[in-house]
């Protein structure tokens, strides 16, 4: 709510209460008994009338210290539709016009609809350049498409590295002829040893071949790979890493596995191609990724499993730096479900990533850093939340950890969530048009439209402050810990109203943004 506005309220009823004539009101409620009806008729009227100005002003008052007011009517949201996108484009050379400046708008102000989300997201996540032709999006596509399929390849010849070498090494022959079981330590271990038992200081190499045995055909006798010389540099980035990097691509694909046949079937009515597989489909899909136990699962179900396990052993092998951790599995399931292909939900997840990736460093200094954001913006808007928080000290808004870590995916349904990432996406995409404007000079139109719809990197960090704020009054009456205040949070699952949310969010940024503004002023 805009200052001036609120100053304009706040002087329409002075103005009232001067018409009202308190004096006048008192001397009427306090008249004789021989004063006639009529005039207790008008101090009852007068009455009233006072004491719902005085509710009007402690409205203001109370609603208006970083909360939004009561009169302010929640905005209609229309998502950007598949007319509005198809009429966006050039019909020449498939640009999106005005450098896609108003589907930006569009989608930061009411989402996507469901039948164009696979086609927008590319653009907002900065796979496709936002002036990029069609040509050029082909070639990307093309290239990616390789790419995609290359990593896939490596994830094979890396698990059949692991495979070869433990089938090879699972028995040691002792001094009497007989055998004993060796540790998993040592066996991955000895990977790395010559044949003399010393660890070798060569670089690892390039060769399929030489790492696997090859039938007479020349293939390899695990997977059947070719065995022609093909390099594999993401498989001698972890190689060279030593037994620890190994042990833990090991894991991952565990526990990748392990998460993949746990996930929901919340997706199913958004994909309506997939959810209705075939059983030989699934199988086929699941067997391939080496998925076990997952007969209980349905064949929807079976097929997105093995889609997830494909896609997140390809972006561990990809950033083998940040690996995989629980939680990834529910940031890449909305790209499996509405993108048919596995090599645009793996782009569209990788640069998704970098940003959310921060949200998995072990040190979890990306999560602390937009935990404190979040403390930030609650002191900035609702001192008096946040002078209780620190009262109870849980001003490090540690209960907020969940929703930050997964988006507030655990909390949203699976629709809400998109609907709140890809505002978010879009926030992100108009910055760096923004900055690309700037550049070359600005551009007035977009300046104006973040003026009216300010955007924020953080935007998710505002619209979990606002589900905190939301339940304010119970956090400053009820709660005395950090453990009463995440029941609180926790219980919001599926009860939260995205786009109120994105509203609230919104609002906060607005007042975030006028105080910081006013400080750095000062």
């Amino acid at each position: 709510m805009p200052e001036e506005f609120v100053g304009q309220v706040l002087g329409a009823v002075d103005q009232v209460v001067g018409l009202l004539n308190i004096d006048e009101v008192f001397r009427l409620l306090n008249m004789p008994s021989n004063r006639k009806q009529a005039d207790y008729g008008t101090a009852l009227v007068l009455g009233v009338a006072t004491v719902a100005v005085a509710a009007v002003v402690g409205g203001i008052v109370y609603f208006y210290d970083g909360r939004r007011a009561p009169w302010n009517r929640r905005k209609k949201h229309h998502p950007l539709t598949k007319p509005q996108w198809l009429e966006s484009f050039d019909s020449n050379d498939g640009r999106l016009k005005d450098g896609g400046e108003k589907v930006l708008y569009k989608a930061r102000k009411g989402g996507i609809d469901i039948s164009i989300r696979a086609e927008v997201w590319p653009f907002l996540l900065g796979l496709y350049d936002l002036k990029s032709n069609a040509g050029e999006r082909q070639a990307t596509d093309s290239i990616s498409s390789a790419e995609f399929e290359d990593l896939r390849r490596q994830c094979e010849v890396l698990k059949a590295i692991i495979s070869s070498e433990l089938n090879k090494s699972n028995l040691e022959k002792d001094d009497s002829g007989s055998f004993e079981k060796v540790s998993e330590e040592d066996l991955l271990e000895s990977i790395w040893e010559d044949g003399d038992g010393e660890t070798s200081t060569s670089e690892p190499s390039t060769k399929i071949e030489d790492n696997l045995e090859t039938t007479k055909d020349g293939d390899l006798s695990e997977n059947n790979v070719s065995s022609e010389p093909q390099k594999n540099p993401k498989v001698d980035e972890i190689l060279a890493k030593g037994p620890k990097a190994l042990e833990d691509f090991k894991d991952w694909m565990r526990i990748i596995r392990l998460d993949a046949v746990r996930m929901n079937a919340e997706w199913v009515p958004y994909s309506a191609v997939q959810a209705n597989v075939s059983e030989e489909e699934a199988s086929r899909r699941a067997s391939e990724v080496g998925i076990q136990d997952d007969d209980h699962l349905e064949a929807s179900r079976r097929h997105h499993a093995a889609r997830l396990v494909a896609v997140l052993e390809a972006y561990a092998l990809y950033d083998s730096d940040t690996g995989y951790c629980q939680g990834m599995s529910d940031l890449l399931s909305p790209f499996v479900a509405l993108m048919e292909s596995d090599s645009q939900a793996f782009w569209c997840f990788v640069e998704f990533m970098k940003v959310a990736k921060a949200n998995f460093r072990m040190d979890e200094t990306g999560i602390r850093r937009q935990l404190r954001l979040v403390g930030q913006i609650i002191k900035c808007t609702d001192p008096q939340l946040h002078e209780h928080l620190v009262k109870i000290q849980a001003d490090d808004c540690y209960f907020v950890y969940r929703m930050v870590v997964v988006l507030l995916r655990r909390e949203l349904s699976f629709e809400q969530t998109v609907c709140l990432w890809e505002v978010i996406w879009a926030d992100w995409a108009a910055l760096r048009l923004e900055a690309a404007a700037a550049a070359a000079g600005g551009s007035r139109s977009l300046r104006d439209a973040l003026k009216k719809l300010p955007a924020s990197k953080d935007l998710l960090l505002f619209a979990v402050s606002a589900a905190v704020l939301q339940k304010r009054k119970f956090i400053i009456e009820k709660c005395q810990g950090l453990d009463e205040i995440l029941r609180e949070c926790n219980a919001m699952a599926g009860k939260l109203d995205i786009w109120q949310l994105m509203d609230d969010g919104r609002h906060l940024l607005r007042i975030y943004n006028q105080k910081v503004g006013h400080e750095k002023a000062d």
